[in-house]
């Protein structure tokens, strides 16, 4: 009852931050947020740290960061991610049960994680318990030991969870389309790997990608909440004193040449029980700190970022060819992609996918009018301040911010760049970022059904869903 009664005050105090900073943020002019003021320093050994008051109420976010991703997989697909899993498998002072025991205890959570660029740590805690709880964080990131117990059962779940996942095509199509979009780029690394590369991992697989990239520097670390900055900064020296500095061979994925396709290409993945076809069609798209990432933001939310988008009007509503349907940008820190997806019956495959060009072709030709433009740009910003209402989002953004190279200027500037925004810059950002050309499409149906048909789109690759690999 303890443990619950904790996790209750935690989970309140969690829901007072969001409406407090909310709060704030609506006491500005209307759909404007302006980022709390942080403490940035670098410890001795080259970690990166944020720090960020939030006295409103007593809980402590954090947020850690690795150049740890997927990307640098290189042949062993899925190590990133299940090094990461790893971390909680016990430490030179805690064993698993301990870290679950004492975190629970505390009301505290903690979360670790692999995403295609970096690795993460996510804790959160009432500020009573920092004494308690920052000494965990501090095991798990710098003294994890990779249990060979745990190691294996995890990683016989996960070749389970792999085969699963393959019968859900809107779960692997994602994978498929980063395979096909970058080839050989180490962007295209599954970042849950594969049933076969999962297996053939050991231990000592992930003793050494801990060892070669969860290093202090290159790395950084926010923590926002109920502490005064010079105490935390006091602690964190002492507590991370022994976390030593050293040689980061991280991978930049911007030395690595992207793929260059001058044609439409078509992969189609083929799943015979398949009554539907799900599909991607997409093309490179931007870094995440593109100048023009929030022009993008807008123009993308009229052609499929919302519920009334173009696409989603033309393919749901007008025509109940699916359910839903979208677009986005997926960011990265050199590149990334620009994706529609949906899914649709298997006898409409081409009718939807037909109409959802028509849909791109209606935003290079017409572009966008004012009332369209105006009504974008109210959504977007009512939606901006809401993504940032809790201590846990501002540690996520100051780590993000490290990553990416940008500053507090995207925030503080945020509805500037939206009102700025006119029909006729809005038509060089859709000429400039918004493909309709050498498109990549990514389709996983019954192809003894759709094959034939789709030819039509570009050059056709034929896989099954079976085979273990994208």
């Amino acid at each position: 009852m303890q443990f619950f009664r904790k996790r209750y005050i935690l989970l309140f105090f969690q829901l007072l931050i969001s409406s407090v900073i909310f709060a704030q943020a609506k006491t500005a002019r209307p759909g404007s947020f302006t980022l709390p003021p942080y403490t940035k320093f670098t410890l001795s050994n080259g970690l990166t740290v944020y720090l960020m008051e939030q006295h409103e109420v007593p809980v402590i976010h954090v947020s850690a960061l690795f150049p740890a991703g997927a990307i640098q997989d290189e042949k062993k697909a899925g190590l990133a991610s299940l090094t990461a899993d790893a971390l909680l498998f016990g430490t030179k002072s805690y064993t698993k049960s301990q870290i679950e025991e004492q975190m629970d205890f505390l009301g505290a959570s903690v979360n670790t994680y692999a995403a295609q660029e970096y690795a993460a740590v996510q804790v959160s805690f009432m500020a009573t318990h920092q004494d308690k709880v920052l000494p965990i964080l501090k095991e798990i990131m710098v003294n994890p030991v990779f249990t060979e117990e745990e190691f294996v059962k995890k990683q016989k779940r996960l070749a389970v969870e792999l085969d699963q996942q393959r019968e859900s095509p809107r779960e692997v199509i994602g994978t498929y389309f980063n395979s096909f979009l970058y080839g050989d780029h180490p962007y295209g690394n599954p970042l849950s790997g594969t049933k076969a590369t999962v297996s053939a991992l050991s231990v000592a697989d992930a003793k050494d990608f801990y060892s070669t990239y969860y290093t202090p520097n290159g790395s950084a670390i926010a923590l926002v909440g109920d502490f005064k900055t010079k105490d935390m900064r006091s602690k964190l020296e002492k507590l991370l004193k022994d976390w030593k500095k050293k040689e980061n061979t991280a991978i930049k994925a911007k030395e690595v040449p992207l793929p260059l396709y001058q044609k439409n290409r078509v992969l189609l993945v083929n799943k015979d029980n398949a009554t539907e076809t799900t599909f991607y069609i997409g093309a490179p798209g931007i870094s995440r700190n593109n100048p023009d990432y929030v022009a993008i933001q807008v123009i993308n939310t009229v052609l499929g970022g919302r519920f009334t988008s173009w696409l989603n009007d033309e393919l749901r509503v007008n025509s109940g060819l699916t359910y839903g349907a979208r677009s986005s940008f997926t960011p990265l820190k050199t590149n990334g992609s620009f994706t529609i997806s949906t899914f649709t019956k298997t006898a409409t495959t081409t009718e939807a996918i037909d109409l959802a060009l028509e849909v791109v072709n209606r935003l290079h030709s017409k572009g966008i009018d004012e009332e369209t433009l105006s009504s974008a740009k109210n959504y977007i910003k009512g939606q901006f301040p809401p993504r940032f209402e809790t201590s846990g989002d501002l540690a996520s953004l100051l780590t993000s911010m490290f990553w990416y190279t940008f500053d507090e200027s995207y925030i503080n500037t945020f509805q500037q760049k939206v009102d700025e925004l006119t029909t006729a810059k809005a038509k060089e950002i859709i000429t400039r970022y918004f493909p309709k050309e050498n498109l990549q499409f990514v389709l996983i149906g019954k192809a003894s059904e759709i094959q034939d048909k789709v030819k039509k789109y570009g050059e056709i690759t034929v896989k099954q869903i079976t085979a273990d690999e994208f």
